[in-house]
């Protein structure tokens, strides 16, 4: 495999491309982020008033929910970056 050199500042992450062009911001991303935070608080203490057969579901749902907070903060940060280096470097439209 060959390894083609880029530019400086140029974006190689090609998730990002993808998702910028469809119009996601990472403000939106970061908003997710703190969505799912609360969606975690909200699952976890709807897990403490369930009962006992189900309350290890209720919990290790509430625990995954807990994960997609990073994943969209990073998503989030990407996004942003990208759209820095759009800004920045004007032959690097689009």
């Amino acid at each position: 495999m060959v390894s083609k050199k880029r530019r400086p500042g140029t974006v190689a992450w090609v998730p990002v491309k993808i998702l910028h062009k469809a119009g996601l911001r990472g403000w939106q991303f970061h908003l997710a982020g703190l969505g799912s935070v609360g969606l975690c608080v909200v699952l976890w203490i709807r897990a403490k008033t369930v009962d006992q057969t189900e309350r290890g579901n209720a919990e290790r749902r509430a625990l995954f929910v807990g994960l997609w907070p990073p994943t969209f903060w990073l998503i989030g940060d990407a996004l942003e970056r990208r759209e820095l280096i759009r800004s920045a470097l004007p032959w690097r439209r689009g």
